[in-house]
């Protein structure tokens, strides 16, 4: 309640001025509780719970419609769905089945279709989002983990995790065009913002991928294929992959050694290894590419990297095992989920420091932000 009290207090000063119309929520999945925590980003409090499906893992916002789409993993061995949240109602409007065990969820840039890696069935699943129905399935390798379509939309890089290779599809006719191997444990992917190349995190070992993604000929540059471009050294198990907005840098965490390795994507130079904290397993990087915070899981502590400095600037303390983040649309918050506290941090990043914690439901995974206005 103290909190709540010098938010209100404070939001002249640190807090934009929404319009009465204006509608703002943080959607976070609970794996162990099979639901979704929706949170009133305006107001800074827990707006309800929903049952979604068994296990959810994953969600992504519609950059298009005012909906939320919650992946759910399913039974053991068994198929899994999607829960499509309408985000005026904050409820549940409909269902797509997928195949076994998804993983992941990406969306295309009109938010017209959404790619859902299944692990359990070694595919992607093309999923038609108006017409709520799944239109095509495309063969990867084994257990694929992530999926990202580049921003061009011509091509789906998916990571197989369980086979240790990187699967280049044709976003266009749907076909594998090409396989690269060599990536163990493959789990995550980045795309540069021209669609040029593509990196992919290979966490059963201290590498990365660098790969250059196919282009037509055109007055400056000549044809090219997809191709391998550089294995490169960071640190013992890297996980995930936070690209700065404008592309220049990519920040490699490894949760094995408890540091970030930073790439300058142009170059594939890695520029070095800094320590953060037990665990790093997931970084987020403002709007600005100013700042890079830093999940460490076995903590209670999200650390914070000055870019430009190139050091370690301090940490924010938050509840159990941070995991996941995501900021308000205005960047003057940002969300930590709390995995094994079971609740949400909220940081003002004007002071970089805590705001509030708010309650979700058991083991929360991931978190997505959905702004709009009503009509």
């Amino acid at each position: 309640m103290t909190a709540l009290l010098f938010a209100t207090g404070c939001r002249r000063h640190d807090f934009p001025e929404y319009p009465a119309n204006y509608r703002e929520f943080a959607y976070v999945t609970n794996g162990a509780s099979d639901t979704v925590s929706i949170f009133d980003v305006v107001h800074v409090r827990l707006d309800r719970e929903i049952h979604v499906g068994q296990h959810p893992i994953a969600v992504a916002a519609s950059p298009s419609v005012n909906e939320v789409y919650v992946l759910n993993q399913g039974a053991p061995l068994g198929n899994g769905s999607i829960s499509v949240l309408s985000a005026e109602q904050n409820a549940v409007v409909a269902s797509i089945a997928v195949r076994r065990e998804p993983a992941s969820i990406e969306l295309d840039k009109n938010g017209s279709f959404a790619y859902v890696t299944n692990a359990g069935s070694n595919s992607v699943s093309v999923i038609d989002l108006k017409a709520r129905q799944e239109i095509a399935v495309i063969g990867t390798g084994e257990r694929p983990a992530a999926a990202r379509l580049s921003p061009d939309g011509k091509a789906l890089v998916v990571a197989n995790r369980g086979a240790g290779s990187i699967s280049i599809v044709d976003a266009l006719t749907r076909q594998v065009r090409r396989v690269i191997e060599g990536c163990p444990g493959a789990t995550d992917i980045a795309i540069l913002p021209d669609s040029s190349k593509a990196f992919a995190a290979c966490s059963a070992g201290h590498q990365i991928m660098a790969i250059a993604l196919a282009r037509t000929a055109d007055a400056a540059n000549p044809a090219r294929a997809d191709a391998l471009e550089a294995l490169l050294n960071v640190g013992q198990a890297p996980v995930q992959l936070a690209l700065k907005p404008d592309g220049g840098e990519l920040f490699v965490s490894n949760s094995l050694s408890d540091s970030i390795s930073e790439v300058v994507t142009s170059t594939d130079d890695v520029g070095g290894a800094y320590l953060m904290g037990p665990d790093p397993v997931h970084g987020l990087v403002n709007a600005d590419n100013s700042l890079l915070y830093e999940c460490n899981y076995h903590s209670q502590e999200i650390s914070v990297y000055a870019i430009d400095d190139g050091k370690r600037d301090g940490s924010i303390h938050v509840g159990d095992g941070p995991v996941a983040l995501a900021f308000s649309t205005a960047g003057h918050l940002l969300f930590a989920v709390d995995g094994r506290s079971g609740d949400v941090a909220v940081i003002r990043t004007s002071s970089r420091s805590l705001f509030n914690i708010l309650s979700a439901g058991k083991e929360p995974n991931a978190i997505a932000i959905k702004a709009f206005h009503l009509t």
